[in-house]
Order: structure tokens, then C-alpha cells, then sequence
């Protein structure tokens, strides 16, 4: 019993959410924006945790406590954006929270049968931990604030046939804003993304120089993302931004570097080469080679004969 009691709480519903906050019900069961300032209910079970089966995007202004992501802590006194997709786990701090800002909820339902439903994964941010939220210029707070206001606006507006669309477009046009912001942030903040940029490459030289293939096999984004202590797709991201390249891309390109290195300097057949590089079948090797040399490792090998 005392293992359920601290299992996180499941949220199916935006209403069934609601009614934990002490808010009124949704004006719309699939969509809903909060404001911070009108919860009223005692929150302390909720720092148990909870699951979201709907989609989470919140501002916050003024933060004076902190959210839990898995095992971190987030300390949103600067202000910023925060995204969470549906069946993650979150939670406030033990702490009373103090902040102003908005959430907005939206239920998969909602987007399912429109493009934003099938596009909704090129936001990767989704996929960030909290500690990768959004820092906003004072610029780009009046343009979020904006959107929001929209939202709110069409929520109190009476349901008719453009309803939807309308508000999801509101919904996409947010989105849009904030991929546009991402990518602006890992550039403004270089510092932290080139120090991020240099441990990333600093792992990938080490794992290939020092045949860590021969033990744990081909190195995957989830590994560097964990030695890194960052979620997958923010590494991604943040190294498109910078170098045009994103993470598998660049294991890739080090690869194939150190493949034609063993190609042109050594005797080692094909096959050795494919192992030692931490292929378990030969021909995985020839096909990923080919895909990205357009020759065959035999063909490589051959120019320099």
C-alpha cells in the first residue's frame, strides 16, 4: 500500500486535472489554458508526481519554487518555457510553488486528425528534460504572452465550425515560435552549446580511439546523451544548430573517418574492419560505407592500390 501511495497520480482527462487544481472546468474538454494565479487547491499530493496523458506547454514568469524532471530539479527563477508530451513523469517541488504564467493543455485528441498531429514530432523539444527549457527575451515573452492571450481569447468565444482550426493554428503558430527560439538560444548562449559541442566530440574521439566498440559495439545517441547528462533530441538539436549535424549524424561521419583510415593503412579485411568498428554482421558495414561514400568498402580500398 505505501508503494501505491507514492506511485505518481494519472491524469486522463484536461477536466480530471481541473478538479485537482480547484479550477473550474475546462471551457473545452481537449483544450484548456491556465493561468498560475487561479489554482487554488492544495498541490502537495501532487509532488508525489504526476502522468499527463495530454500535451503541456507552460510559461512561467516568475518562479520561486522548483519542478522535478525524473531526478533533477529545475529552478525557473529567470523565467521561461517548458514542454511536456503526454506520458512523461513530472512534479512540483516539496516546496510551496510561487509563480505567475500559463499552462496550456492539449489532448492528442484534439490535433489527431490534422496535420499538426502528424507534424507534432518535429518538435522535438517535446522530448527535452526540463532542465532544457526555453530562456525568453523580453522581445519573445510579448510575442508568447500574445499567443496565449489569442488562445485564451477563442477558448471564451462560442464553438462554431472554425473553432478548431483556428485554435490550432494558435497552437502551431506557438510551436513555430518556439522551434524559432531554440534555435536562437543555442546560438546566443555559444558559451554553454560549444563547451557541450567539444565534451560531445571529446567522448566520440575517446569511444572510437580506444575500441570501446570491441566491448560495447556501435556507439548510440543514448549513450553520449547520458555521459553528457542531457536528453537525446536536445543534443540533437543543439548540434544541428551549431554544425548542421545531428548526433547520429556525427557518429557517422566518425565512423566512416575511422573506417577509411583501417581501409587505406591497414590489412585487415573487410570483415575485421566491420568488427572492430563495432558492427556485429559485415554487411551492416558495407551498407551504412556505401550509403555514405556512394562506393563500397572494396571499391575504397581499391583507389588506393
Amino acid at each position: 500500500m505505501a508503494k501505491e501511495a507514492n506511485q505518481p497520480q494519472v491524469f486522463n482527462s484536461i477536466s480530471a486535472l481541473h478538479a485537482a487544481l480547484g479550477l473550474p472546468k475546462p471551457l473545452h474538454p481537449l483544450v484548456s489554458l491556465v493561468d498560475y494565479g487561479t489554482i487554488t487547491a492544495d498541490t502537495s499530493e501532487l509532488s508525489k508526481g504526476m502522468i499527463l496523458n495530454f500535451y503541456k506547454v507552460s510559461y512561467k514568469k516568475s518562479f520561486k519554487g522548483k519542478i522535478r524532471y525524473g531526478q533533477q530539479y529545475y529552478d525557473f527563477d529567470e523565467g521561461g518555457l517548458s514542454f511536456i508530451s503526454p506520458n512523461q513523469v513530472i512534479s512540483a517541488g516539496e516546496g510551496e510553488a510561487d509563480y505567475g504564467g500559463y499552462t496550456l493543455l492539449f489532448h492528442p485528441d484534439f490535433i489527431r486528425n490534422h496535420p499538426l498531429g502528424k507534424n507534432i514530432a518535429k518538435y522535438g523539444f517535446f522530448s527535452y528534460a526540463v532542465a532544457e527549457a526555453l530562456y525568453l527575451s523580453e522581445k519573445e515573452k510579448e510575442i508568447i504572452i500574445g499567443v496565449f492571450k489569442n488562445i485564451e481569447l477563442e477558448l471564451s468565444s462560442a464553438i462554431d465550425h472554425f473553432s478548431q482550426d483556428v485554435m490550432l493554428s494558435h497552437i502551431d503558430v506557438l510551436l513555430s515560435y518556439s522551434k524559432r527560439f531554440y534555435n536562437r538560444q543555442f546560438i546566443t548562449r555559444k558559451m554553454a552549446s560549444n563547451d557541450l559541442l567539444s565534451r560531445f566530440e571529446t567522448l566520440l574521439s575517446d569511444y572510437f580511439e580506444n575500441e570501446k566498440t570491441l566491448v560495447t559495439g556501435l556507439p548510440s545517441v543514448q549513450h553520449f546523451s547520458e555521459q553528457l547528462n542531457v536528453s537525446p533530441r536536445y543534443l540533437s538539436d543543439m548540434l544541428r544548430a551549431l554544425t548542421g549535424q545531428n548526433t547520429q549524424q556525427h557518429i557517422h561521419a566518425r565512423l566512416i573517418e575511422k573506417a577509411k583510415l583501417f581501409l587505406s593503412t591497414s590489412t585487415l579485411s573487410v570483415a575485421e574492419i566491420a568488427y572492430k568498428l563495432g558492427f556485429e554482421h559485415p554487411q551492416s558495414f558495407n551498407k551504412v560505407f556505401k550509403q555514405k561514400t556512394k562506393v563500397s568498402p572494396v571499391e575504397f580500398r581499391q583507389s588506393f592500390q
